[in-house]
Order: C-alpha cells, then sequence, then structure tokens
C-alpha cells in the first residue's frame, strides 16, 4: 500500500516525508519513488550506521536496499546506492562483500567526522550531480546514543546531528529530492524526550529546506 501510495503522489507532482516505523519502510517508500519515474536515474542516499542489505527469505529492516536492488535489476535499471555513516563495527563482513558486489557508495562515521570535506561533501555533489531524482532515508541509529538513545540499536560513536544537518541541507536545496523518512524512532527507549526532540528538529529541519 505504501508503495503504492508513493507513486501516485509523485506522480501527482507532490513529494513524501515519511515517518516511521522501521527501516523496513524503506523498500515501499524507495520502490514506490522508482516506480514513479522509470524512465529516470534514481539515487538512493542512507545516512544509517547499518548496509541493510541483508540476504534473508524473510523481508525485515535489514533488507531492504537489497530488496530494492532487486527490484532495480526486476526493472532493469541501475541501483545507485550511498550509505553514509556506516559503522565498521555494526555491519558483518557478509553485509561490506554485499556492498562491495552490488557497487554500494559508502563513507564510514570515522569519515564524516573526520573527513568532511574530503569524503562527504563530495559524494553528496556527486549524487545531486549525477541523478535525475533523489530518495533521502535516514536511521535515526545514525545518531550518537546520547542524541538519540529512542532506537532499539544506539550508536556508540553515530554523527551528530549538527553534523547530519550539514549532510541534509544541500539535498533539500538540490530541487532534486523527492522523497525523505526518517524511521526506526522508538519511544519505548527515548529519555526525557531526547530523541523525540531531535527526530522532530531534523524532520522540521528537512522540511524548511526543501525546495
Amino acid at each position: 500500500a505504501l508503495r503504492e501510495a508513493v507513486a501516485a503522489c509523485l506522480r501527482a507532482g507532490k513529494r513524501t516525508l515519511v515517518l516511521g516505523g522501521g527501516h523496513e519502510t524503506a523498500f515501499g517508500h524507495g520502490a514506490g519513488v522508482l516506480d514513479a519515474f522509470p524512465g529516470e536515474k534514481v539515487g538512493i542516499i542512507n545516512l544509517d550506521a547499518h548496509l541493510d542489505l541483508r540476504i534473508a527469505e524473510q523481508a525485515s529492516s535489514g533488507t531492504p536496499f537489497r530488496q530494492l536492488a532487486l527490484e532495480c535489476d526486476a526493472q532493469q535499471r541501475g541501483f545507485h546506492y550511498t550509505c553514509i555513516g556506516a559503522s565498521r563495527a555494526a555491519n558483518t563482513q557478509a553485509l561490506w562483500d554485499e556492498a562491495a558486489r552490488r557497487e554500494v557508495r559508502v563513507v564510514e562515521d570515522l569519515d564524516v567526522l573526520q573527513a568532511y570535506d574530503q569524503q562527504v561533501a563530495p559524494e553528496i555533489a556527486r549524487n545531486i550531480a549525477l541523478y535525475d531524482r533523489l530518495y533521502l532515508t535516514i536511521d535515526l541509529d545514525v545518531l550518537p546514543a546520547r542524541e538519540m538513545p529512542a532506537v532499539s540499536a544506539p550508536a556508540a560513536l553515530g554523527i551528530p546531528l549538527a553534523i547530519l544537518l550539514r549532510i541534509v541541507e544541500p539535498l533539500c536545496r538540490s530541487g532534486k529530492l523527492q522523497a525523505v523518512d526518517l524511521v526506526e524512532f522508538n519511544p519505548q527507549f527515548d529519555i526525557d524526550s531526547q530523541g523525540a526532540r531531535a527526530a522532530a528538529r531534523l524532520a522540521w529541519q528537512i522540511a524548511h529546506w526543501w525546495r
């Protein structure tokens, strides 16, 4: 249902901002973007500590980008996936191998923190230049646990909200961003509404910058 609703909204000239839910949301949302723009190159940008390329019979929050890769294969189009903030400590070797096989562009968390201008800014510019449409998906566990405790897998390191906003702003202002989601928020794990406030500010800022 999400896939069809997203595709219908985008075909009508609207944009979609989806609040999740688990990261399995990304398959329906991303597939809707692909369906809406069949003749165009769609760049998928995931801000996440995890690659979410798991090979499994049952779909889950760990499988959406492999599902989107298979969908791109079925539609005979390129799979253009960039993951920013991935943790070397939080992904198995099998996931790194699948990322390499699928030619996924990865900027690890340490590179974001230590070499933003050399690693992140050029990658964002590359996505904006190369693709006709952009889909941005944000797993809130990319944030540090001190800023985002309200997730099932809080990050020991993570990308601070201030840096995350630096990544998001040029995408929002690019004129190519069609769809955004924020996922994995779980209020049961929140502490004094810290996570809720961070998620709300991120969502507000995206809406404020979106062109």
